[in-house]
C-alpha cells in the first residue's frame, strides 16, 4: 500500500505497498478456516467505525466509497499545505507529531557525543538553522558543481554520471521525488538465485514526475511543460548561470530526449523483460556511445562480475544519448539537477521556487510546510532507523506487536483455505503456492537488528552537507551487500511509516509500527472494524505474493514459473477482466485508471480485503457477532475497510498519481466489494444498483 512515488519506478516489484469452530462455506464456496488466537466479539466495545464520516442519503449499491465516507468527505478540507487528505495522512500527522516531540527533547538533553540520539538532534537542529543555510548560499554543493564544469570530455562525463548514481530504493524519496539521477541503483536477491546479492540499474533522467509529463499531448501536461522551461529558467538565473534562458532550453530539450527513450511504467513492471544480467565487459558492445568503465569505476561497481539491466533498450538508448548530445547541455542538465534536487537545503528563494514548482504547480498544493515538518520529515530521511528505534521505545507497545501477530497469523490461515477452495487450480500450483505462504516472513512494528550510523557524520550546523553524507552512507550500506547472502530480515521501511510493503525476492512483508494505530488498528474497538481496516491491510501484502508479479516469484523469491500452463491462463484472463473493471474507472474527466498498470494493487486489495473476512468469520469461532450502532459485523467490516481508503485530493495531485502511481485512486480501490458475494448480502445490494455486477461478472482471483 505503499503511496511514496520513489525515483525509479521499476523498483515497484521489489516493494509491492499498501492489518474450536464448525466450517460453514462462504458465497464463493470456500470453508471458513480455524482461526488461532481468536479474538471474542465484544458487544460493549467500540464499532470502531466514523458514523459521522456516512452518507446515509447515498445507497451503498450506487455509490459505497460515498456512503461511508460522504460526510467526511463535505466537512474535509484538504490543508493548505498538502496535496490531499487522507486516512495515511492523518496518522502521519500523529506519527510525525510524536518524533517531533521526541527529537525536540533530545535536543533539550544534548545526548552525548557520536550517539544515535545526537545524531537524530543535530541533524533537526541543522535543518532547522535556516540563518546558517542562507550564509552557506551554495557552498555545500560547490565541489559538485565545480565538477560539473570542468567536464571536457566523454570521459569525463562518464565519471560525473557515475559518481551521481543514487540507491534505490531509498529514504530520501519520502521528500525528493525526483528521478533525475541518470542511472539508479538497485542492490537485492538476484531474479533467479537465492543465494547471492546483485545490483540493477535503472532508467532516470529526467526531474519531472515521469515520461508522460514530457510527452502527453493532453493539454494540462503542455500547460505544465511550458511552466517547467521558466521555473528551469528561474533556478539556473538565482545560480548565475550564463544566458539561463538558452541554458534552460538545452535542459529541456535534453530531458525530452531522454523520456523518449525510457521504458514506461506498466513496460517496467514486465519482470522476465527486466531479467537481463550483463557482464560489465560487454557493457561497451550492448550499449555504446558511453565510457562504461568510467562511470562503473566511479559508481564502484567496476568490480561486479554482471550486473541487472532492468530497462535494456532504454539504458542503451540513454547510452548513445551521452555520446550524441553536446557536452554542454550535459553539463546545464548536471548542474540544474543538482540545483533543483538539493533546493530543500538551499537557501529559501532556491527551495521556495522548488516547491511553486514540484508542489504548488504540478500538484496545486497551495502553501510549503511549516519547517519543523519538513525538518522531522528530513530526519526520517537520514537517519531512518535510528529515529525509529527511538519512536518504538516510546511509542510502540509489545502488546500491540503481539495482536498483530495473531491477525496475521489468521489471514494467513484464510488464505491458506483460499487455495484450498479453489476449483480451478491444479493440486500441483496449489502444493506450490502453499508452500509459499508457509515460508513468508512477516515483520511487525521494527526490524530485529538496526542499521548502523556509527560512521555517519552529523553536524548541526550543515544541513545540505548532512544529506550529501546521509545519501552516500546510504549507497555505501547497499553496496557492501554486493557478494553477500540476501537477508530476508531486512527492512525497506522505518518503524515511524504510516505504510506496509510486500518484498517478493524475499518473500516478506514489512508492517511499521507507525500504521498498527486507529484506523486502522484500534485496541478498544470490537474485532470486525479491525479486520476490515489492519486487517485487510495484513491481507493486501499477504496478496501481493501472489498478485501479477508477486505469483511470478516461488517460496525462496527465486523468479521461477510454479503454474501449469493451465492455471496460470486462468489467472492470466481473471487479472484480465479486474484490469477491464479498473480502465471504465474515470478520474478526472476523460481521464482513466490504468487497469494494466495498477493490476498488482487492485488484485492485492480483492485478496486481500476477501481474506480478512474469511479469518474474522474465523476468529467468532462459531460464535455470532452482535450489532453494535444499528450496523452488522459484515457492514462494519466493509465500512472500516472503505474508510481507510476515504481521500480528498488536488487534481494535480490526482493527475499526478494516475499517471505515476500503481495505486488506483482510492474511491476506486474502495469499489473492490463490488466482487465479494458477502458485501452484496451485508448490505442488500440487489440488481439495478450502479455498483452491481452479476455473479459472473464478479472477478476472483484468490
Amino acid at each position: 500500500m505503499r503511496s511514496q512515488r520513489r525515483a525509479f519506478t521499476t523498483v515497484i516489484l521489489f516493494g509491492l505497498l499498501v492489518g474450536c469452530s464448525k466450517s460453514t462455506p462462504n458465497g464463493d464456496g470456500a470453508t471458513r478456516p480455524q482461526a488461532q488466537a481468536p479474538e471474542a466479539s465484544n458487544a460493549s466495545g467500540s464499532a470502531g467505525i466514523d458514523l459521522a464520516a456516512l452518507d446515509r442519503s447515498v445507497q451503498p449499491g450506487d455509490d459505497f466509497f460515498a456512503y461511508a465516507n460522504g460526510g467526511w468527505l463535505r466537512t474535509t478540507e484538504i490543508p493548505a499545505d498538502r496535496e490531499r487528505v487522507n486516512a495515511f495522512q492523518l496518522l502521519n500527522d500523529k506519527a510525525e507529531q510524536r518524533t517531533a516531540d521526541m527529537i525536540r527533547d533530545l535536543g533539550a538533553t544534548k545526548p552525548a557525543e557520536g550517539t544515535n540520539a545526537r545524531k537524530v538532534a543535530d541533524s533537526y537542529a541543522a535543518y532547522m538553522d535556516e540563518d546558517s543555510i542562507e550564509q552557506q548560499g551554495l557552498e555545500g554543493l560547490k565541489s559538485m558543481l565545480v565538477e560539473i564544469d570542468a567536464i571536457k570530455s566523454r570521459a569525463d562525463l562518464a565519471r560525473v554520471l557515475g559518481e551521481r548514481v543514487r540507491a534505490d530504493v531509498d529514504p530520501f524519496n519520502n521528500t525528493n521525488y525526483h528521478t533525475d539521477h541518470l542511472f539508479g541503483l538497485f542492490v537485492t536477491q538476484a531474479l533467479e538465485d537465492p543465494s547471492r546479492n546483485i545490483a540493477y540499474l535503472l532508467q532516470g533522467g529526467v526531474a519531472m514526475p515521469s515520461r508522460d509529463y514530457y510527452l502527453s499531448d493532453d493539454p494540462t501536461m503542455r500547460g505544465y511543460r511550458e511552466k517547467y522551461a521558466a521555473y528551469v529558467t528561474q533556478m539556473l538565473t538565482l545560480a548565475g548561470t550564463r544566458e539561463p534562458q538558452k541554458a534552460a532550453a538545452a535542459v529541456v530539450a535534453l530531458e525530452t530526449s531522454i523520456a523518449k527513450v525510457q521504458a514506461s511504467l506498466v513496460e517496467s513492471e514486465d519482470v522476465h523483460a527486466a531479467d537481463n544480467l550483463w557482464k560489465t565487459t560487454d557493457f561497451a558492445a550492448k550499449a555504446p556511445g558511453l565510457d562504461w568503465r568510467a562511470l562503473l569505476s566511479a559508481a564502484g561497481l567496476d568490480d561486479q562480475p554482471e550486473i541487472d539491466v532492468w530497462q535494456p533498450a532504454a539504458v542503451a538508448a540513454l547510452a548513445k544519448l551521452t555520446a550524441d548530445a553536446p557536452l554542454e547541455s550535459w553539463q546545464v542538465l548536471l548542474r540544474f539537477h543538482t540545483l533543483d534536487r538539493y533546493a530543500p537545503w538551499l537557501p529559501k528563494a532556491y527551495a521556495d521556487l522548488a516547491f511553486d514548482f514540484h508542489q504548488r504547480t504540478l500538484l496545486g498544493v497551495p502553501e510549503q510546510r511549516e519547517r519543523w515538518k519538513l525538518a522531522v520529515a528530513n530526519t526520517s530521511a537520514e537517519l531512518g532507523e535510528a529515529v525509529g528505534q527511538l519512536y518504538v521505545e516510546r511509542y510502540f507497545p509489545a502488546s500491540s506487536k503481539a495482536r498483530i501477530e495473531a491477525m496475521v497469523a489468521n489471514i494467513v490461515a484464510a488464505f491458506r483455505s483460499r487455495i484450498d477452495a479453489l476449483e480451478w487450480m491444479t493440486p500441483a500450483t496449489k502444493a506450490n503456492a502453499k508452500a509459499k505462504l508457509a515460508s513468508l516472513r512477516v515483520g511487525i512494528g521494527y526490524p530485529d537488528a538496526w542499521q548502523d550510523y556509527s560512521t555517519l557524520e552529523v553536524r548541526a550546523d550543515d544541513a545540505v552537507g548532512n544529506h550529501l553524507r546521509a545519501e552516500a552512507h546510504y549507497l555505501a550500506a547497499q553496496k557492501a551487500k554486493l557478494g553477500r547472502r540476501p537477508d530476508h530480515g531486512e527492512w525497506w521501511m522505518t518503524p515511524q511509516t504510516v505504510n506496509a510493503v510486500n518484498l517478493p525476492v524475499q518473500n516478506a512483508l514489512n508492517f511499521p509500527a507507525a500504521i498498527l494505530e486507529p484506523p486502522f488498528f484500534d485496541a478498544s474497538a470490537e474485532p470486525a472494524a479491525n479486520y476490515g481496516a489492519i486487517g485487510a491491510v495484513i491481507g493486501h501484502e499477504v496478496s501481493h505474493s501472489f498478485d501479477n508479479l508477486g505469483a511470478e516469484f516461488d517460496a525462496d523469491g527465486r523468479l521461477k514459473n510454479w503454474w501449469t500452463a493451465e492455471d496460470a491462463e486462468h489467472f492470466r484472463a481473471a487479472g484480465q477482466s479486474l484490469a477491464e473493471q479498473y480502465d471504465a474507472y474515470e478520474a478526472l474527466p476523460g481521464l482513466h485508471v490504468n487497469g494494466k498498470q495498477t493490476l498488482g494493487e487492485n488484485i492485492a486489495d480483492l485478496a486481500g480485503l476477501q481474506a480478512a473476512y474469511l479469518a474474522y468469520h474465523a476468529s467468532l469461532d462459531g460464535k455470532s457477532a452482535p450489532a453494535i450502532d444499528g450496523l452488522s459485523a459484515d457492514q462494519r467490516l466493509f465500512l472500516a475497510y472503505a474508510q481507510v481508503e476515504r481521500v480528498k485530493i488536488r487534481d494535480g495531485a490526482l493527475r499526478a498519481a494516475v499517471n505515476t502511481d500503481v495505486h488506483a485512486p482510492g474511491r476506486f480501490r474502495a469499489a473492490t466489494v463490488r466482487n465479494l458475494d458477502a458485501w452484496y448480502a451485508a448490505f442488500d445490494v440487489q440488481a439495478g444498483a450502479k455498483e452491481y455486477l452479476a455473479p459472473d461478472a464478479r472477478v476472483r482471483i484468490w
